[in-house]
């Protein structure tokens, strides 16, 4: 079936659906992962989005029960040069295609995935329509420029859990309990947060401040998730509240790790402020640079989004990791109070795993306090 491809700037790009049909719209985005195509489609942070493979020969391993990420594919469409019908794989239990059939997610192959994304690369992520029903070109650019874009649009809503609710993951050894703030958390912070021996319990992202601390937590996680900080202010004042509380009394402040949106959000939250990247960073390969020691770490990495580094109250914040390629900021930490964040993925999936030490830092910051406490 012949599908469209129509950028808001009047590119068209042409091939055919190997799964699903009809019309869906999103910001088209571009991934530089040779595998991991599962966990991506999976990733809650690529809600409103539009994934572009950058690898030429996708599917040719299959899907599995194991290597998801949430419930269901989050992406708007998935885009590839050449699909594998083939599959091959000791755990596959079907192919892509079946997969995104079930979930009515549009598949297209076939397009000049290396033009389309050398466009995006000059002229930015922008918005798009991706068409199997309607195939007028001007008229599909003209849907692309009248649809919703990311900036301002609280895609938070649609991807966070409805209810609280515990982690699936096995903890062998409970330790610490942690509340996680659920912006669109990927399954595989919660089961390393469980490996670390932390009882997990996943809130919504709009619950307050003080239900949270009802729940007596060791130490707050602040996830992952879609689209623009500034979308989600309701996160950005409970985040608020916990620092003023910190502040009023630091022996008892509880550690705050953020990843990814939640790094943004915890930006804004201490008086920063955040900015829309040309194409922004996704992609298993992507530098950090960890200022304190000179190490470079090789991170995975989704996000179209950054706290502008020269926002930051210098006096109370500390720039601990920058992206060497173009010095955007990718880890800070409050100079006084238990709390940090990075804009990468150190739980990876897929990608390398050089970042996972972090969380030993949050637990050995909720280890702390305990000590200190009692």
């Amino acid at each position: 079936m012949k599908a469209i491809i129509a950028l808001e700037d009047g590119r068209v790009f042409e091939g055919y659906s190997f799964a699903g049909s009809g019309e869906r719209y999103g910001e088209m985005v571009f991934n530089t992962s040779m595998t991991g195509y599962q966990e991506i489609l999976t990733d809650p942070s690529y809600k409103g989005q539009i994934v572009t493979m950058t690898y030429p020969l996708i599917g040719n391993y299959g899907v599995n029960e194991e290597d998801i990420e949430s419930d269901k594919p989050q992406t708007e469409g998935f885009i590839v040069k050449e699909y594998s019908r083939i599959y091959s794989n000791f755990r596959a239990k079907k192919s892509l295609a079946e997969y995104l059939e079930e979930h009515n997610i549009i598949g297209i192959e076939g397009v000049d995935t290396r033009a389309l994304t050398k466009h995006i690369r000059t002229q930015g992520a922008m918005k798009a329509v991706i068409s199997t029903s309607d195939l007028d070109p001007e008229r599909l650019v003209a849907k692309a420029k009248a649809s919703l874009g990311l900036i301002g649009r609280d895609l938070v809503k649609e991807v966070t859990c409805q209810k609280i609710r515990n982690s699936k993951f096995e903890i062998r050894n409970s330790k610490f309990k942690v509340v996680a703030i659920d912006c669109g958390i990927k399954y595989s912070i919660l089961r390393l947060l469980a490996e670390h021996g932390c009882e997990v319990t996943v809130v919504p992202a709009k619950t307050s401040s003080n239900e949270i601390l009802t729940m007596n937590p060791d130490g707050i996680f602040l996830s992952n998730g879609p689209g623009d900080p500034e979308g989600v202010p309701y996160a950005i004042e409970t985040i608020k509240e916990f620092i003023q509380s910190a502040i009023r009394n630091p022996q008892s402040a509880i550690p705050i790790f953020g990843i990814c949106l939640g790094h943004q959000i915890l930006g804004l939250a201490l008086g920063g402020k955040t900015y829309k990247l040309k194409f922004g960073h996704r992609g298993g390969n992507q530098p950090v640079k960890d200022l304190a020691t000179g190490k470079i770490d090789i991170t995975s990495q989704n996000h179209g989004f950054c706290v502008d580094i020269d926002s930051l109250n210098r006096d109370e914040v500390e720039i601990t990791h920058i992206n060497p390629n173009d010095q955007t900021l990718e880890g800070m930490r409050h100079k006084k109070l238990p709390i940090f964040s990075v804009q990468y993925h150190p739980e990876a999936s897929p990608g390398p795993h050089d970042a996972g030490y972090l969380f030993n830092r949050f637990t050995e910051m909720i280890k702390r306090r305990k000590e200190v406490l009692t």
